[in-house]
């Protein structure tokens, strides 16, 4: 009989997974909607060793409606950084964004294993809305209680039209997919990966990326909650552009680095700062229906990650919002990093390769 002794290590058992064994080496890609940011890793959970790391910039419409839409560009974009980083392992571990992806949770009687999986495929379409026929199906076993005669389970669907959009674009670099994640899931294993929660602390991971960001909710090593919001980075810079008469590359630059002027440099801060309220609206109302569904639990803290997560006041400004303390997630935090990589480098990008380290956690034929 199926025990919650017996439960699944990891967030999520990989979508796309083939080719079972180890290699030396693998690529972590996260392909979000404005680049490609990816990490070479050598070892295993317990001594995993970043020993190559670079971000790169997509085209502005390669990646629309969470599907890759032009495969070529992105190839050549993989290529390119692959290219540049001298880099000789060919087999990824990559994610598909979290707003293409349906997520159930459901609860079946408890039963040897083997049953509850076939009982799982079975009823399966009465919890995802979509043919199972065209999705990518897979689910995780959740805890249940000693006494309990249920198990909760995860089940988590994506369409093969998303997953395979970005399987061409890896393949057409040159390079072997082997595990196809969800960008939420890998943001938990990050955050596994590097801090060890109480049993009953709840934490959620905000991942601001280009076009939307990601909030995954955990209460020790468990998610009780994901969702996303469809802010992002990009509308701060249109909010810059907007408001300062710049073109769009002009704001993404002072954006990221900042005007020279003392003077420039405060006018472009309140102008992020009010731009951030849309932001906080956003995740001040997908927080609520966890708040519905959960009352009684309290979050604890938010740890926060992204390419946009250090931009001026934003931590402040949420943590104002929320009534809760916002702190910034260290994806490096117990990762050997190579001696060959650029430190600054690791530093200034480390939260924008969040989803990238959580990926790097990942290998094939694990749950």
């Amino acid at each position: 009989m199926l025990s919650p002794g017996n439960l699944i290590k990891k967030a999520i058992s990989p979508l796309f997974s083939v080719l079972p064994g180890a290699e030396k080496s693998y690529l972590s890609l996260d392909i979000g909607s404005s680049s490609v940011k990816m990490l070479e890793v050598r070892g295993s959970d317990e001594a995993l060793t970043i020993v190559n790391a670079g971000i790169a910039q997509l085209p502005a419409n390669a990646i629309q409606g969470n599907v890759v839409q032009d495969t070529e560009s992105v190839a050549r974009t993989i290529r390119t950084l692959v290219a540049a980083q001298k880099i000789r392992a060919s087999k990824v571990i990559a994610a598909v964004p979290g707003p293409a992806v349906i997520i159930k949770r459901a609860t079946f009687p408890i039963q040897p294993l083997a049953e509850l999986q076939e009982t799982i495929f079975f009823e399966a379409g009465n919890f995802i809305p979509e043919s199972l026929e065209n999705v990518n199906l897979d689910y995780q076993i959740l805890d249940s209680a000693s006494d309990s005669n249920e198990v909760d389970v995860l089940l988590v669907a994506v369409r093969k039209d998303v997953i395979n959009s970005y399987v061409a674009a890896i393949k057409e670099a040159g390079l072997t997919p082997v595990v196809i994640d969800v960008d939420c899931f890998a943001l938990e294993n990050m955050f596994e990966a590097n801090y060890a929660p109480g049993p009953d602390e709840v934490v959620a991971l905000i991942n601001i990326g280009a076009r939307y960001s990601s909030i995954n909710i955990m209460k020790g090593r468990r998610s009780i909650f994901t969702g996303d919001v469809p802010v992002g980075g990009r509308q701060f810079t249109e909010i810059l552009s907007q408001e300062l008469g710049a073109s769009f590359e002009e704001a993404e630059d002072l954006k990221i680095f900042g005007p020279d002027d003392e003077a420039k440099r405060k006018e472009v801060a309140s102008v992020l700062l009010s731009a951030s309220d849309q932001l906080l609206d956003e995740v001040q109302r997908a927080l609520s229906f966890f708040w519905t569904g959960s009352a009684e639990e309290q979050i604890n803290v938010v740890y926060l990650s992204g390419g946009s997560a250090h931009l001026p006041g934003l931590a402040e400004a949420m943590g104002e919002r929320l009534q809760i303390p916002v702190m910034f997630s260290d994806p490096f935090r117990t990762f050997s990093v190579s001696r060959q990589i650029d430190e600054q480098f690791i530093q200034e990008q480390a939260s924008a390769l969040a989803v990238s380290v959580g990926l790097a956690t990942r290998r094939p034929g694990d749950k």
